[in-house]
């Protein structure tokens, strides 16, 4: 196994093409006409009225992301605590911590951002519920660079991708008060950053042990996405809960299934 930050010639010539491959993204979306918000999609399946709360289903769900968040965060905490006892749980430098803790915080404010929106599915209301998620999207491909890389690069570029991330989500925001609003910029900064973990993953090792365990992180997350995409099909079929609900509890996993990896890796170091 090659050490993060440690690359043979054909490893870096696959970096190089991978770099010039993600300008060509960013110019594809710069390139391509404006793609505004559909209105039709606050129009969600499940609008049922519940103690008083409209679209209760969809908002009640965001609780599963919160216990999530919260069990992420209590995790950085205790291991942080440790991180000079042992070398089993911990990150190899605090550096590392960073990511992660903008990753499970991203996670916690989602849960009112987007209770927020669906109590009043609107774009205004949309807003708070798309930045903390542009914002956990890069914390994570941050936290990826610091693993497969170096944990220089990952804390660096760390307030770069996130400033992107808000920026996409203000940019369309601004844009729809003009009548000219533009997702170009916020899908690429989701979908594009979520594929470049996932190529990362298979391009190069980990520092720590169940480090693929990502992918299955994303996996989730595009099930989410998909379950997002039926909304009615789905409370069709079932008739409880919406695909909307279902994206909730699908993210929750997601993002839980990201503190199990970190619970139960270990530096490859210490398995030599």
């Amino acid at each position: 196994m090659i050490p993060a930050g440690t690359f043979n010639q054909s490893t870096r010539r696959r970096l190089i093409l991978l770099l010039i491959f993600s300008f060509a993204v960013v110019l594809l979306a710069v390139s391509m006409p404006p793609t505004s918000q559909p209105q039709a999609y606050h129009q969600f399946a499940d609008q049922r009225l519940l103690f008083g709360i409209p679209n209760f289903m969809n908002v009640i769900s965001n609780l599963a992301i919160l216990l999530s968040g919260s069990a992420g965060l209590l995790f950085l905490w205790r291991s942080y605590r440790r991180l000079n006892e042992c070398q089993q749980q911990c990150f190899l430098t605090t550096a590392e911590y960073f990511p992660y803790l903008l990753v499970f915080v991203s996670a916690v404010m989602v849960v009112p951002g987007s209770a927020y929106y669906h109590w009043e599915p609107d774009n205004a209301s949309l807003l708070w519920d798309r930045l903390p998620i542009a914002l956990g999207v890069t914390a994570l491909l941050a936290a990826v660079l610091s693993e497969r890389i170096h944990p220089k690069l990952g804390t660096g570029f760390l307030p770069i991708l996130a400033l992107m991330g808000m920026a996409s989500v203000i940019y369309w925001y601004l844009g729809e008060l003009r009548g000219i609003g533009n997702l170009n910029f916020y899908i690429v900064i989701q979908f594009y950053s979520l594929l470049l973990i996932v190529l990362l993953s298979i391009l190069l090792p980990s520092r720590y042990t169940h480090g693929n365990e990502i992918i299955r992180v994303i996996g989730f997350y595009a099930l989410a996405k998909l379950a997002e995409t039926f909304d009615h099909e789905i409370y069709n079929l079932i008739g409880i809960v919406s695909g909307h609900t279902v994206k909730h509890l699908l993210a929750a996993w997601a993002i839980w299934l990201i503190v199990r990896m970190l619970q139960r890796r270990v530096p490859v170091s210490a398995k030599q």
